[in-house]
């Protein structure tokens, strides 16, 4: 068995960490620089950087601040955001990063995700998908963009299978109807996820307590992202990692 992996996400509005409920709602949570480096001291295996209105607002990542907190991290950074083409994602991996995610861009052209695949490798691309449950399609789950402003019509599994076979390396899942109620991970949809493909699946949105996060990886995921629950100080890593020990969870320590 692979180590399932702990990776704490910064959604990033402005140069600011901040945190909302249904993607609503935003809160300040503070530095990026800083948190990544407390979450990378504390055990993190990834971390995750996205700019939540990039794409919304049709701009970059901000890659200063990308910069300063590569270097202060030993481990993978992901960095998603505003990412419509190869170049985009060039300027990424130059900044810092070491994943791009893509969302909107992927769904608007999805031979992007073929095209940073070829370019980049597989390893490199992270498709974000925000998934919410809306019965308009077959599985249930549909695909949303813009900063999940706007409904696609798009299956979420249908779509994921799609990703796969273009040359994702691994799905960012996000439950939409989870997102920051802490009420737990969308375990159907994540379950049907990991399914479909032969990628690695993070599961997110809805975490609440290390047994949500534990479910989780249960039932397929391979790594767990989050938020709130560690912008402010509600767990910390090396306590979800012990309650991943206890669960029989493989993971890196």
């Amino acid at each position: 068995m692979l180590s399932k992996r702990i990776i704490p996400c910064l959604d990033v509005d402005k140069g600011r960490v901040v945190k909302g409920t249904n993607f609503v709602e935003i809160k300040d949570a503070g530095d990026p620089v800083e948190l990544a480096a407390l979450y990378y001291q504390q055990g993190a295996d990834e971390i995750c950087f996205l700019d939540i209105t990039a794409s919304h607002e049709e701009r970059k990542a901000t890659y200063e601040v990308i910069e300063k907190t590569a270097k202060q991290i030993f481990v993978p950074l992901t960095v998603g955001g505003g990412v419509n083409s190869v170049e985009d994602a060039a300027k990424l991996l130059q900044a810092g990063a070491d994943k791009v995610g893509i969302n909107s861009g992927a769904v608007r052209r999805p031979e992007l995700v073929s095209e940073a695949s070829k370019a980049f490798g597989a390893q490199c691309v992270v498709i974000a998908v925000d998934s919410k449950r809306t019965g308009k399609t077959s599985s249930g789950h549909e695909v949303f963009v813009r900063g999940g402003r706007e409904p696609t019509g798009l299956d979420t599994i249908e779509w994921i299978k799609k990703v796969y076979e273009l040359g994702a390396g691994e799905i960012l899942l996000t439950s939409m109807d989870g997102d920051g109620t802490k009420a737990g991970y969308d375990l159907e949809v994540t379950k049907l996820a990991a399914a479909a493909v032969n990628i690695p699946i993070i599961a997110s949105g809805g975490a609440g307590s290390c047994e949500h996060i534990n479910d989780a990886l249960k039932v397929g995921a391979d790594a767990a992202l989050l938020a709130s629950l560690l912008h402010f100080k509600e767990l910390t890593i090396n306590e979800i990692k012990d309650s991943m020990l206890t669960a029989g969870i493989e993971t890196r320590v």
